[in-house]
C-alpha cells in the first residue's frame, strides 16, 4: 500500500478556500479525513489553535436553508456505494453533499460549464443518472450536465406543454414584482461583494423592466 501523501500549510488552505467543512477539504485533496485531520492541526493558525479547529463547521454555515429539509444528516458515501436507501433523503440535499463533500465537480462533464446566474447564483446543471435509475448514485452512474448537452445528447428538458407556455406571445404585465432572495442566494452575493444596498438596487431595476 502507498504510503500516504504529506500536507502542506499552502496546500491545506488552498482546500479551505474551497471548501466549507474539515471533511470537504480532505475530499478536495483526494486524502482521508484522519489524514488530512493530523495535518492539519500541525499547522497554527491566525484565528484559531490551528487550521484544524479554524475548519470546523459544526453549524452548518453556508450550507443552504432548503437543504434541511427531510431526514437527519447522512453519510453520503453510504448512498453512492447502496448501503443507505436514497428515497428517505431529499434529492437537492442528496445533490449539495456531493458537490460539498467533493464527490462531483459542480460543472457539465461534457463541456465544462460553469456559470451563475447573477441573480440568484444559480447553475444551469441537471443532474443525469446514465443508467436511468434515480436511486443509483453510483459515481460511474452521475454526472452533472448542462442544459445544452442534456438537450443535444439525452432529450427534452422541457415538455411541449411547458415550451407552449414559455413561447407564447401574452401582453406583458407592467404590475411591479415584489422580489425576495432568500437567506442562501442572499450569502452568495454577499460572497461576490455585492452588499444588501447594490441588491437591492439592482432588484429595483429588475422589477421596473
Amino acid at each position: 500500500m502507498p504510503k500516504a501523501k504529506p500536507l502542506g500549510k499552502e496546500m491545506i488552505l488552498a482546500a479551505m478556500a474551497k471548501t466549507k467543512s474539515n471533511r470537504a477539504a480532505a475530499r478536495y485533496l483526494n486524502v482521508s479525513y484522519q489524514h488530512y485531520k493530523k495535518w492539519a492541526k500541525i499547522y497554527d493558525s491566525d484565528t484559531h489553535v490551528n487550521l484544524f479547529e479554524q475548519h470546523k463547521n459544526q453549524a452548518g454555515k453556508g450550507i443552504p436553508k432548503f437543504l434541511n429539509l427531510g431526514k437527519s444528516d447522512f453519510n453520503v458515501l453510504d448512498i453512492i456505494e447502496g448501503r443507505l436507501d436514497p428515497s428517505s433523503f431529499n434529492p437537492q440535499k442528496i445533490k449539495h453533499r456531493l458537490i460539498e463533500d467533493g464527490f462531483l465537480k459542480e460543472e457539465c462533464n461534457q463541456c465544462g460549464y460553469h456559470e451563475r446566474r447573477v441573480l440568484d447564483y444559480k447553475m444551469a446543471l441537471l443532474l443525469h443518472f446514465r443508467d436511468n435509475n434515480k436511486q443509483h448514485y453510483g459515481l460511474n452512474n452521475v454526472e452533472f450536465l448542462c442544459y445544452n448537452c442534456y438537450f443535444t445528447t439525452i432529450g427534452d428538458i422541457f415538455n411541449d406543454k411547458q415550451i407552449e407556455g414559455m413561447e407564447e406571445h401574452k401582453p406583458i404585465n407592467n404590475a411591479e414584482t415584489d422580489w425576495e432572495l432568500d437567506d442562501y442566494t442572499k450569502q452568495r452575493l454577499a460572497e461576490l461583494g455585492l452588499g444588501s444596498n447594490e441588491v437591492d438596487d439592482g432588484l429595483d431595476i429588475i422589477s421596473r423592466l
